[in-house]
């Protein structure tokens, strides 16, 4: 197939850790590279910004990064791309409307995306498929007034679900949120994002400790932003004295000091008197990622809600037990003891005594880390998971064209809609 991917905000090529840049990242370029492998011809179109860029770049082997002109070419913060889709989706339909360039399939990643890549899409009758990686009303509900989407976010993302030819979620509890948004053309599909099993592994490198650092380690990778939870996590060490949390994510580490979060964490570590034991690396590049996580002991994701959540699911490639937060895309990754151990959302106390029990208990933390990478084989593959999302666009592609019949059909009595049991193209099972 040809497979056009609309990622406007995330493009695959760019440097993780910031605050727009993370997990949506690593899934577009993972994905793109996966099915490409599997024979397919991917275009993933995001929206340029930096003037210099290439109109398009060669990304590996049948993965092509086109640059789409759609407002200011510099980095502009996702929650202020809305006005430039029009732009955006006049760029794609222009380019899909170019002799030999209509793809197969359009597969959109985000909200905004999606308006552009259906609005695009529609008009050429080609099938958008929807990803949509975090949803605004569960962004409102649990970041209230610091919600930045824009106002109308939520209505427009019900009516992407009611529009696209298919959602695919990332996990159960997505699925649970659709419903509750709009009532879906088709049920949703579930195909959770993966990691890397070759680059993520037990065996290999591990970043050296500091000489006088406490017995123990815990880690935490991700975005730094608020809603991550690693305040939670730096609660925590006031009752943890043997171990120290680093913490990888955001900017440089030579511009930490300007960075809100990174500023706010220190200040909470140095009115619990933690501030020694807190250490913020900045941004890791991806290559040396799995030499941090195989240095520590626990890995801590402690977010107050979660789409999916990727971090968990390479320290557990890595080997690492897991104390999570029950949230989300962890409810499906991580196995309640037996590959880690769930809590809720910013409770220090339950956090601290799951982490302690853990640390005290050497053999669980052993157990538990085989059978995290086990888990990690078994159902989170980048192969797998191109696999399932292939059969996704077949189910988007015979939808498309059973509706063209019964268009094309003569009109007899309408019949009543059937809708069937949700269908999950990766079954979430325990170890």
């Amino acid at each position: 197939m040809r497979i056009a991917m609309v990622s406007e905000h995330a493009s695959p090529l760019a440097v993780l850790g910031g605050v727009d840049a993370g997990g949506q990242n690593v899934h577009v370029a993972a994905l793109a590279q996966a099915l490409a492998a599997r024979g397919h011809q991917v275009e993933v179109h995001t929206r340029r910004d930096a003037p210099d860029l290439p109109r398009r770049v060669r990304m590996g082997p049948g993965v092509d990064v086109v640059h789409v002109d759609a407002g200011p070419p510099r980095p502009v913060p996702k929650d202020e791309l809305l006005p430039w889709m029009p732009a955006f989706a006049a760029q794609l339909r222009r380019s899909w409307a170019s002799p030999g360039s209509r793809p197969d399939v359009v597969h959109a990643h985000f909200w905004m995306s999606g308006l552009a890549a259906l609005e695009a899409g529609r008009a050429l009758g080609v099938p958008v498929v929807q990803t949509f990686h975090a949803l605004g009303s569960v962004k409102r509900r649990h970041q209230g007034d610091h919600d930045t989407s824009p106002a109308e976010r939520v209505a427009l993302e019900a009516g992407l679900v009611r529009d696209v030819d298919l959602v695919v979620a990332t996990c159960r509890d997505e699925v649970a949120e659709l419903d509750a948004l709009a009532a879906p053309r088709r049920r949703p599909a579930v195909v959770p994002c993966g990691v890397d099993l070759e680059h993520f592994e037990p065996e290999g490198p591990v970043e050296p400790r500091a000489a006088g650092s406490p017995r123990f380690r815990l880690v935490s990778v991700g975005r730094l932003v608020e809603r991550k939870g690693v305040e939670t996590a730096v609660r925590a060490l006031a009752v943890l004295p043997d171990a120290e949390l680093v913490v990888a994510g955001g900017p440089p580490p030579r511009e930490l000091h300007l960075d809100p979060e990174a500023v706010r964490l220190r200040s909470v570590a140095r009115s619990l008197g933690v501030a020694d034991r807190l250490l913020l690396v900045g941004q890791v590049e991806q290559p040396d990622v799995p030499r941090l996580l195989r240095s520590a002991d626990v890995s801590v994701n402690a977010p107050w809600y979660e789409p999916f959540g990727i971090a968990p699911l390479e320290a557990m490639a890595c080997g690492l037990p897991v104390v999570g937060t029950a949230v989300g895309g962890l409810l499906d990754t991580v196995v309640e003891g037996a590959t880690g151990a769930l809590v809720e959302p910013r409770d220090t106390a339950a956090l601290a005594a799951t982490v302690r029990a853990l640390l005290d208990d050497p053999a669980r933390r052993r157990r538990w880390g085989r059978a995290g990478r086990r888990r990690a084989l078994a159902h989170y593959g980048w192969d797998r998971v191109a696999a399932s999302t292939e059969d996704a666009y077949g189910r988007a592609l015979r939808g498309t064209a059973r509706r063209a019949a019964t268009a094309a059909a003569p009109k007899g009595p309408a019949s009543p809609l059937v809708r069937g049991p949700a269908l999950h193209l990766d079954e979430q099972e325990a170890v």
